[in-house]
């Protein structure tokens, strides 16, 4: 039986073109996120994978994504579960600043440490150690039993909410999962044994 796990990063958006603090707000896909994510779901389709159930975020970047992925593996009616408990990292105060009018503002040490530190939060935002302490009771509570049932689970969501999952997944620490950059379209995939372990990793592009 297969037990698998599919993580998907949203298409680039049009903030990440920008160079913009996204967080929670709500920015859509550019072109190129776009056509990211339909080469996502045709290379998904190629692997011959069949589809259980999705999950995304409260956030539309995500869930255009993920449609767009169903769409071109040609999957209908498929039951997607939206939470915000996978939105991605709040930024708080740097949400839709520029990322260097912030470095100017604050100071490039000041901002390099809210986006690189694990545990020390942006002005009234989330650091990653908040994100995953979201992220991950919802994944113990509402995913992985989905995975262990058996089947393809295919999850669309951020890079931040993704880096806590794959942090779990792989067992990496802290240090190891903020030099881990989770690039937008690309799918990587899990599978697992019937005790939960995780068996394989694979990047697919």
């Amino acid at each position: 039986m297969d037990r698998r796990l599919i993580l998907v990063r949203h298409g680039q958006s049009e903030w990440n073109l920008k160079n913009l603090f996204t967080g929670w707000k709500n920015p859509g896909l550019t072109e190129k996120g776009v056509e990211e994510a339909i080469a996502a779901g045709k290379l998904l389709k190629s692997r011959g994978y069949e589809i259980e159930l999705c999950y995304t975020s409260a956030l539309t970047r995500a869930q255009r994504t993920l449609d767009l992925i169903l769409e071109n593996m040609d999957i209908v009616n498929m039951t997607i579960i939206r939470n915000q408990a996978l939105n991605e990292r709040d930024y708080g105060d740097l949400a839709g600043l520029n990322k260097d009018d912030a470095r100017e503002k604050w100071g490039e040490e000041q901002v390099h440490i809210w986006r690189r530190s694990y545990d020390t939060p942006p002005p009234g935002g989330e650091s990653l150690k908040d994100t995953a302490e979201r992220v991950l009771p919802y994944y113990e509570a509402e995913i992985a039993p989905r995975v262990a049932d058996g089947g393809t689970i295919l999850v669309a969501a951020h890079g931040n909410s993704l880096r806590a999952l794959v942090m779990k997944l792989e067992g990496l620490t802290p240090e190891q999962i903020l030099k881990r950059e989770i690039a937008t379209g690309k799918p990587i995939i899990y599978d697992f044994d019937a005790d939960g372990n995780v068996t394989n990793v694979e990047n697919i592009e």
